[in-house]
């Protein structure tokens, strides 16, 4: 069915979503089954805490399944496909989320927590769109024409012509924070480009990727180019980047594990690309239009419930509108509805695991033992993984708050004279993935924006990806990029040809 009303309560679970929780199983190479060992773990109802499903626990074993699967896809009918045949697939496949996007929504709603309105409008209706966007680029693919001056031998000439080649196996590895979506912008480009995919989705939301794995099926993918494993990242996760079957390896999720990742796949010499935590700042100068002060709260900090890599968690206003934004900020705060995702007028929803709540209200803790005032000291309810959001003045740029990601409803805001200073206080992290700046002064705009250490810098707003804008992170957040015509440039070997003739 297709998605409700964006805006719509959820007053009772549909009966596809029902009969999918009674027993989600894995997908290797076209075929639904339990992991090899018949060992699974359990994933939870966030705004609840009580069991949600019992999904397979992959191994090795799984994941040698997998990728030989996928490998089989890749050099058989997958790589015998036209580029246009591609693209009708993954158009088909759009189509289908949209057509299942209830059901879709539902359980990304029941298995993350996150409000039913962004289950409808991103997870389902993004990743449609996204799946569009890149069946385009499928039949876009280019290389070039080269001239080259080789002299040798005598009386010989020579043509010189690029191709793009898809690289082989894809490994993708996806957060928990946006499920379906993140999904769809690992396959999408990889699928476009030619690849085949093992897909090893975060172990606390696992559902909708297994979902999406049978549309691809539907849709008419051959078997095996689209693979789901699902299990703890130690043991499925470990064995997928480790896999000498596996090309390419693109990770979404923190920066801690990109990096081990990334360690692993030099010494193998993968190909990678990793899309990792952030910090990101939000400058708010005094000539900025105070009535998007709201919209910088809502949007780009509490979006999600806080639990976005491009959070906007270290306000820095300047002194002329400091306590204007301290209260506006404080009021919206205050102003969110916590409660279920089923309840799209609840704006505060569930985090996405006891142990990540239990993170976040260590990270209010240590800001509090650290200094740091706390200015709303709300309380959340006791049943499922909720946490208030909360405010900071008073903070220190030295302080855990304050460089660390706390992936949560959490924001401090500091006050600033001197713009320069504003700029470096910013750039002091260790993180560089999204940023912003808030003025209605062009000067400034053109002055600061390339000081800012970012994959992004957003002016006037925060936190708003678009399909065509590349996406990525600087320093510690990350490397390579996603979006765009050029993110299949992830997924492609460039090979040189060089034609020697009389």
């Amino acid at each position: 069915m297709k998605i409700a009303r964006p805006d719509s309560v959820v007053e009772s679970v549909c009966d596809a979503v029902t009969d999918f929780l009674k027993s989600p199983r894995v997908l290797i190479g076209g075929q639904s089954s339990a992991a090899t060992s018949g060992a699974t773990y359990t994933v939870t109802n966030p705004a609840t805490g009580e069991v949600l499903a019992h999904v397979p626990a992959c191994d090795a074993n799984d994941i040698d399944l997998a990728v030989r699967a996928a490998a089989a896809a890749f050099e058989g009918p997958w790589s015998k496909m036209l580029p246009v045949q591609r693209q009708s697939l993954l158009l088909k496949l759009a189509d289908l989320i949209e057509e299942n996007g209830e059901e879709l929504a539902q359980l990304e709603t029941l298995n993350q927590g996150k409000s039913i309105l962004l289950s409808r409008l991103i997870e389902v209706q993004s990743s449609a769109e996204y799946f569009r966007y890149m069946a385009g680029c499928a039949t876009k693919i280019e290389g070039a024409t080269l001239d080259v001056s080789i002299g040798i031998p005598p009386g010989m000439r020579y043509q010189a012509h690029t191709r793009k080649e898809p690289v082989g196996v894809v490994a993708a590895i996806t957060p928990w924070n946006f499920p379906l979506n993140m999904a769809a912008w690992k396959i999408a480009p990889a699928l476009a480009a030619g690849c085949t995919v093992v897909l090893k989705p975060a172990e606390e939301t696992p559902l909708t990727s297994i979902r999406l794995a049978e549309l691809c099926l539907e849709a008419g993918f051959p078997e095996g180019v689209v693979n789901v494993v699902t299990g703890m990242g130690e043991t499925a996760g470990a064995a997928l980047v480790a896999h000498p079957g596996v090309a390419k390896i693109t990770f979404t999720g923190s920066t801690e594990t990109g990096k081990l990742i990334g360690v692993q796949a030099m010494k193998d010499m993968k190909r990678v690309t990793l899309e990792l935590g952030g910090k990101a700042p939000m400058i708010m100068f005094d000539d900025m239009d105070l009535d998007l002060l709201g919209a910088a709260a809502g949007i780009g900090v509490f979006f999600n419930t806080g639990q976005t890599c491009c959070a906007g968690t270290r306000i820095y206003a300047q002194k002329g509108i400091y306590e204007k934004a301290l209260e506006v900020i404080a009021n919206v705060s205050r102003s969110l509805a916590v409660g279920s995702g089923l309840n799209p007028m609840n704006q505060i929803n569930p985090l996405v695991s006891a142990k990540h709540q239990s993170h976040v209200k260590a990270c209010i803790a240590r800001g509090i033992e650290d200094g740091a005032k706390p200015v709303l000291g709300a309380s959340a309810p006791d049943k499922g993984f909720f946490v208030a959001p909360e405010l900071f003045t008073d903070v220190r740029q030295d302080m855990a708050l304050m460089q660390d990601e706390v992936f949560g409803p959490v924001v401090t805001i500091t006050p600033f004279d001197d713009p320069d200073e504003a700029v470096r206080l910013a750039n002091d992290t260790r993180y560089g993935l999204g940023a912003s700046i808030w003025t209605n002064d062009l000067n400034k705009v053109m002055r600061y924006v390339p000081k800012i250490e970012a994959g992004t810098v957003w002016v006037n707003s925060h936190n708003i990806p678009d399909q065509n804008m590349p996406f990525g992170g600087r320093k510690q957040s990350g490397i390579g990029r996603e979006h765009g015509s050029r993110a299949l440039e992830n997924y492609l070997e460039t090979k040189a040809v060089c034609i020697a003739y009389r």
